[in-house]
């Protein structure tokens, strides 16, 4: 289940952005949230699995796109189906613009979308 990003889950949050590259250093990592926190047109939003959040899908809203900048699975969820899960929820908030991949999120949702097809 997606639901939005609050501070009260930082930690965890800061946790799966890790995994992506480009976000291995705290204070780029700590310049992220801060982004996601403060910029309303970003937005970072948490897959929860019963009572863990396993995965985190970030994205940048403009007039018609949003981009996927950021997505994340816990390594030992991997492999569940739960980043095309994300994806695919994004897409469905978001039904009334076009979702777009970024340079580092591209190769994974490509994936997503050939295997849906």
């Amino acid at each position: 289940m997606l639901i939005r990003y609050k501070r009260s889950f930082e930690k965890i949050a800061m946790g799966l952005l890790s995994f992506m590259p480009g976000e291995k250093d705290v204070k780029q990592l700590q310049q992220t949230m801060k982004s996601y926190e403060m910029d309303e047109d970003r937005q970072l939003f948490l897959w929860k699995d019963g009572e863990d959040i396993v995965g985190a899908i970030g994205v940048l809203k403009t007039d018609d796109q949003v981009q996927i900048e950021h997505i994340s699975v816990n390594p030992s969820h991997r492999d569940q189906g739960i980043g095309k899960e994300m994806v695919l929820a994004v897409e469905e908030i978001f039904k009334t613009k076009t979702l777009i991949p970024n340079e580092l999120t591209q190769g994974f949702f490509h994936k997503c979308h050939s295997e849906s097809n």
